[in-house]
């Protein structure tokens, strides 16, 4: 009879523990995965763990930030928790955004053809139009100090338009005349067609025959320049 009443007893206690072992992982006693996620918006891809654990902040998920957007430079991505990225890195990059090498986050602030430096704007000229670069990018070069001039550039060749993602276009000043103004921009850009210019100063005509002997010069170079693009 003892027996019986155990057996009874125990079957009674294994049906209730079955019947609360649907629900086992809700326990508070039983240890589960946090899936608390450190970003609301989970960046997909290259330059994001979603699984690794972030102990400062008690959630999943960390983002590789690019050497160059870090205060004090790295050799190569590193992980950072949310607690720290604004602490450790550039305020002139956007960690929302893939850098340059597609691995990790960190793209330098750009508005158009500018590119942010210290906090600032400054112009982004394209490969090869700054005869002395301070940095080099993808697009273009950039220089910290003096900025350039419509005269600087139009000394080398350039005038100061858009082009592309970046500022500078070649000009042949055999073929165009380039007035620049008081702006970085050209004030006028004067297709020649084979008209000779001279930048001799007007005041240098002081009298009539002064006056005669320019307007002579310029009788010649348009005859002679008539002969050479017209055909009779």
């Amino acid at each position: 009879m003892k027996n019986i009443n155990l057996f009874t007893l125990l079957s009674i206690m294994c049906l209730t523990e079955s019947a609360n072992a649907a629900n086992w992982w809700d326990r508070e006693t039983v240890c589960k995965i946090n899936t608390t996620k450190c970003y609301s918006t989970q960046p997909v891809g290259a330059g994001f763990d979603a699984d690794i654990w972030d102990a400062a902040m008690g959630c999943r998920g960390m983002k590789y930030i690019c050497p160059e957007a870090f205060k004090q430079k790295t050799d190569k991505p590193e992980l950072v928790s949310i607690k720290d990225i604004e602490s450790k890195t550039n305020t002139d990059y956007n960690l929302d955004i893939l850098g340059e090498s597609g691995d990790c986050f960190g793209k330098r602030k750009t508005d158009g053809t500018q590119i942010m430096v210290n906090g600032e704007y400054i112009n982004l000229y394209c490969h090869g139009v700054l005869a002395n670069a301070d940095e080099t990018l993808a697009d273009g070069e950039l220089t910290y100090g003096k900025q350039p001039t419509c005269e600087t550039l139009k000394s080398d060749g350039f005038i100061a338009v858009a082009n592309g993602n970046c500022i500078g276009k070649y000009i042949d000043e055999s073929k165009y005349y380039i007035d620049c103004g008081k702006n970085l921009l050209p004030e006028r850009l004067v297709l020649l067609n084979g008209a000779e210019i001279t930048t001799a100063n007007s005041n240098t005509v002081t009298n009539k025959n002064d006056a005669n002997e320019l307007f002579d010069k310029m009788y010649k170079a348009s005859k002679k320049q008539k002969n050479k693009y017209f055909n009779k």
